[in-house]
């Protein structure tokens, strides 16, 4: 039998995965005390491989966006033909792939954050996403990540689902949050049913019943009240509503998975998924290819996740990031390098949206970063700060990102 520690709780015979960021003791309090209830919740998505930010939200009034790309560059919005990109505003546009999230654009719930990123100038992935999780760029020795510090800072009661990650392990944004649960399907969460789960069940009870004998005493009987206390609210027989239909991917699945632990009202208040496949150095593609398929999923998923949860929406703030953008010129393989700042939206309740935040710097080239990138002229500690704080109602006093103030910069203002 694999080793069990109090962090996770390791698959064996009939049981899944469990990964949790603390001693599982609140497991019992919470399943033993009231119902968690409807809360605010804040799902997070990474796009990780960094995201063509330029081929996401184009900056199709920017004729330097068009010398930059001859081959690659998406053609500027026709009103009469879809299959161009999707104007917003008169200056940038959606990528048609993304013509899904126009529902939430008109609706003012989606808002948009061009030449977002980090200070930092690396181009490694690693180093990129590990600064993003954490929320301290340049800094490689941070123990926790910003959004487990906001669970921290939060005052809601507890629950042994206040926090969830859509996967088999743990990401470095959530560390040291306390309630966190990875799961990589709800329905692998529970006890199979059938005569497994007889079986299964009893052996892992009397297993428990040695007491301090045995070192899964505790661990385990915790983690099966988690599992009763999700069996009883059942959130994978939650149907979803309002006529949406997420794609059948990995990432659609994740979004209805989070959406259906909403509905459950169990007490999330916190939700990750990651998505990749946005390291497009060869045959990026424009309008089509294989960017494009990947935007395709990416906001016919965010889209049905709106749809889904309808009113709830109201309590709910989706954020996306990546860990940097790409470069403006197209290379030699019609695809893009490691670049700076890159594309971010904020979608929900409480969102100001229908518009366009920060500053565009530009792409002539005196504007680019380092002579080739998009500049970042919005923190990504800005607008995370703005997002969280607000919208989870965090006191003035949690501290999101240590060593970074955020008084001179002026709130982006996209939050009510």
């Amino acid at each position: 039998m694999a080793v069990v520690t109090r962090r996770t709780f390791v698959r064996c015979g009939a049981c899944s995965l469990v990964a949790l960021a603390a001693p599982p003791r609140f497991l019992l309090r919470a399943a033993q005390g009231a119902e968690p209830g409807r809360r605010k919740v804040l799902v997070a998505v990474f796009q990780r491989g960094a995201v063509d930010g330029l081929s996401m939200v184009v900056p199709h009034a920017d004729p330097a966006y068009y010398e930059a790309r001859p081959t690659i560059a998406l053609a500027r919005p026709l009103r009469a033909q879809p299959d161009t990109a999707l104007d917003l505003d008169g200056f940038f546009a959606l990528n048609p792939a993304l013509g899904a999230l126009q529902e939430a654009w008109r609706a003012r719930t989606l808002a948009i954050v061009p030449a977002c990123g980090s200070p930092d100038a690396t181009r490694s992935h690693f180093d990129a996403q590990d600064y993003m999780e954490t929320g301290t760029p340049g800094v490689k020795n941070t123990p926790d990540g910003w959004l487990g510090r906001a669970l921290v800072g939060s005052s809601c009661p507890p629950s042994p689902f206040r926090s969830v990650t859509i996967g088999p392990t743990l990401p470095r944004i959530l560390r040291g949050g306390g309630n966190v649960v990875a799961m990589a399907r709800i329905a692998d969460f529970q006890i199979k049913a059938g005569s497994e789960r007889g079986a299964a069940q009893r052996g892992f009870e009397d297993l428990y019943a040695a007491g301090d004998r045995d070192a899964f005493y505790g661990i385990g009987r915790e983690t099966f009240e988690a599992v009763r206390l999700l069996k009883k609210a059942a959130p994978a027989q939650i149907a979803t509503a309002n006529g949406a239909q997420y794609p059948a991917s990995p990432f659609g699945d994740k979004l209805k998975q989070i959406a259906q632990l909403i509905k459950a009202d169990i007490g999330l208040e916190i939700a990750f998924a990651d998505v990749g496949g946005w390291d497009t150095h060869v045959g990026q593609g424009n309008e089509k290819g294989q960017l494009a398929a990947r935007f395709l999923d990416f906001g016919m998923a965010l889209a049905a996740f709106h749809r889904d949860l309808g009113d709830r929406m109201a309590d709910v703030v989706v954020l996306t990031m990546s860990e940097f953008g790409r470069t403006i010129r197209e290379n030699g393989n019609r695809g893009t390098d490691h670049g700076h700042g890159t594309a971010m939206l904020v979608m929900g309740g409480g969102v100001r949206g229908g518009r366009i935040y920060g500053r565009w710097p530009g792409l002539a080239r005196e504007q680019l970063f380092e002579g080739r990138d998009l500049a970042v002229t919005t923190d990504f500690r800005v607008l995370f700060s703005e997002v969280a704080m607000r919208h989870l109602d965090l006191p003035s006093t949690t501290i999101l990102f240590p060593g970074f103030r955020s008084d001179p910069a002026p709130a982006l203002g996209l939050m009510t």
